[in-house]
């Protein structure tokens, strides 16, 4: 199996292998590609090309009838392709040689049938000598360079255990066969080493088309510049080397590890056809819009290395906790131009947080805490009407989003639910959120209905639907940004301990069937979900675009809070004494609502 960038010439390599195969040993061939559309016009053109270019196979092909998109016949030999989302077409035909592309772009499990790889192999059953031949780009993951040799020296990808390589089958497979490495010699000293992007360096002071200019790689062994110059050499003098083994004089010495399989990964650093700059270019410009999913197709397919999200990697709250910077609760840094809250709803009060937005998405932390009493009960949401109202600096809040997950007018729980009447009263800027596990689009609009008891009429509101397990992968990601690039997520010096342990309080497991499940670890994760809700909120508000330099715009005050109502003048001797409810005594009944934040649908 072969792990590289894209572009880099797996396909065609698959075609070279199809040809010999066909003009030497003529056998059953069967090869998937990830979806049908490329199948039928990427691949059958390329294939009928080489199979009317190349003099052996041309007049071997049977035409007519008998040919079709998907099933060529060539010496009496058939050549079938499939794709991955048939399980039917995995399952018709024996074949001698399997070749599967871009394994890590197809479905986990072909409509309850299986993993495609395990189909296709099984239509080998029949031939002794039966091969499979798998490529793909890698996705997603956690693996660190380590030296695997200490007499060689050289640095090899570390053996990563299976839920750290949750999103990349191409990468689990090549871990359990032969691991060679594409590497090169210096130019300087000599020595093989193997290419990789952490060995590339330039100027970060540069905007991303200057700093392309400045890209050269360091020869890990005696310090050398190496730059694209160099390439031809080091690939003319390339060789593949794997754990065990090491380069003595331009010779591999030793054996790999005992395995049925071989396995190959060339770094992107080595394309002919792409220059060190360009691929950092791309990956400077997609960190400098502060897009994750951009960022990891840089990575991926631009260096063929796996791209490590942020929370994978954040197993410790000191590490979040080294994000805090000088400013205090309630101060706004020079920095933000918009701000943005989220509010987690519970029995016995609120947890808030409260977001400046700067430049490519950059985010302050500018207050967090608790607001302590009933929900169910007008009260308390007096206080939190003042601390989403009023100015922080000389900002107000431009998009509150609030979890309806929780909602005290469940079965026996004695009151009716007055979270959506506090949106409808400041439906200028506040929303009802749900979190649901998975859903079309990270975000999804629409409208409920809210109908007060004793009235005919009814509120319209827009309800903001999230999928909470892109918006915590998010808000990780942000977590683990480069602290030199715009697009990082940074907190107040009042930032307690307990915040921090909140926002690692969950780690994002995936199942076999491909479903992401965030299994909580810490005892509270309440910040967790307001700060992936503030994420939502921040791209509602196209922070993303902001330009770097922009000018602050202060935002024009939210509506006030009502007059306090005679009806709610009653004290309640469980809950802390506050201002007066402004709901006016009235409560809310919701109709044909369900999920939340924390439990979602």
């Amino acid at each position: 199996m072969v792990v590289t960038a894209a572009q880099a010439g797996k396909t065609d390599l698959l075609l070279d292998v199809v040809g010999w195969r066909l003009a030497q040993k003529p056998a059953p061939i069967l090869y998937v590609g990830p979806t049908k559309q490329f199948l039928t016009e990427q691949f059958e053109p390329r294939i009928m090309l080489l199979l009317d270019e190349a003099p052996s196979l041309a007049d071997k092909v049977a035409r007519g009838k008998r040919m079709t998109k998907t099933r060529k016949i060539i010496g009496g030999v058939p050549f079938r392709l499939a794709h991955a989302g048939s399980s039917s077409a995995l399952k018709s035909d024996p074949a001698a040689l399997a070749l599967v592309d871009e394994y890590d772009e197809m479905l986990a499990n072909v409509k309850g049938q299986g993993d495609p790889l395990g189909l296709v192999e099984r239509r080998g059953d029949t031939y002794a000598d039966f091969c499979c031949a798998v490529t793909s780009t890698p996705r997603k993951g956690i693996v660190e360079a380590t030296i695997q040799d200490k007499h060689s020296g050289l640095y090899f990808w570390a053996d990563a255990p299976a839920e750290d390589i949750y999103e990349s089958p191409i990468w689990r497979l090549w871990q359990q066969g032969s691991r060679h490495h594409w590497s090169w010699p210096c130019p300087h000293c000599a020595d093989y080493f193997i290419p990789r992007f952490s060995l590339l360096h330039w100027d970060k002071a540069l905007q991303p088309i200057e700093a392309a200019q400045t890209v050269h790689l360091i020869c890990p062994g005696c310090g050398g510049i190496i730059d694209d110059d160099h390439k031809s050499y080091m690939n003319a003098s390339g060789l593949f080397v794997a754990p065990g083994q090491r380069i003595e004089g331009g010779q591999i010495i030793g054996d790999p590890t005992t395995t049925d399989t071989l396995s190959y990964w060339v770094s992107g650093l080595a394309s002919p056809f792409v220059s060190f700059g360009d691929r950092v270019k791309s990956y400077l410009q997609a960190v400098e819009m502060a897009d994750p999913a951009m960022v990891q197709t840089a990575v991926n397919a631009g260096f063929g290395e796996l791209y490590t999200p942020g929370g994978a990697d954040l197993k410790d709250w000191h590490r979040v906790a080294q994000r805090r910077l000088t400013h205090r609760y309630g101060e706004v840094p020079d920095g933000v131009i918009r701000l943005s809250a989220a509010v987690d709803v519970q029995g016995n009060g609120f947890y808030y947080s409260i977001r400046g937005w700067g430049a490519r998405a950059t985010s302050w932390q500018i207050e967090s805490g608790e607001l302590a009493g009933y929900t169910d009960q007008p009260e308390i949401w007096n206080d939190l009407a003042e601390t989403l109202t009023q100015a922080y600096g000389d900002l107000h809040i431009m998009l509150a989003l609030i979890d309806t997950g929780f909602r005290p007018n469940k079965p026996n729980s004695g009151s009716d639910n007055v979270t959506y009447e506090f949106c409808r009263r400041f439906r200028r800027f506040v929303r009802p959120a749900k979190g649901w596990a998975s859903l079309s689009a990270p975000i999804m609009r629409g409208k409920t209905h809210v109908t007060l008891p004793g009235q005919k009429s009814e509120w319209n509101l827009e309800l903001v639907r999230l999928d909470t397990d892109f918006w915590k992968q998010r808000l990780h990601e942000r977590l683990a940004w480069p602290e030199d690039q715009p697009g990082g997520f940074w907190l107040s010096a009042d930032a307690t301990e307990d915040y921090c342990r909140q926002l690692v309080s969950e780690t994002r497991q995936v199942a076999p069937s491909g479903r992401a499940d965030w299994i909580q670890v810490g005892k509270r994760n309440h910040y967790l979900d307001c700060e992936a809700m503030n994420e939502a909120a921040g791209h509602l508000l196209n922070v993303q675009k902001i330009p770097l330099g922009g000018e602050r715009v202060a935002a024009p005050p939210a509506s006030p809070p009502p007059a306090t109502s005679p009806q709610s003048e009653g004290t309640n001797p469980h809950q802390p004494q506050t201002r007066r409810g402004w709901l006016g005594g009235r409560q809310t009944s919701l109709r044909g609502e369900r999920g939340g934040w924390l439990q979602p649908r």
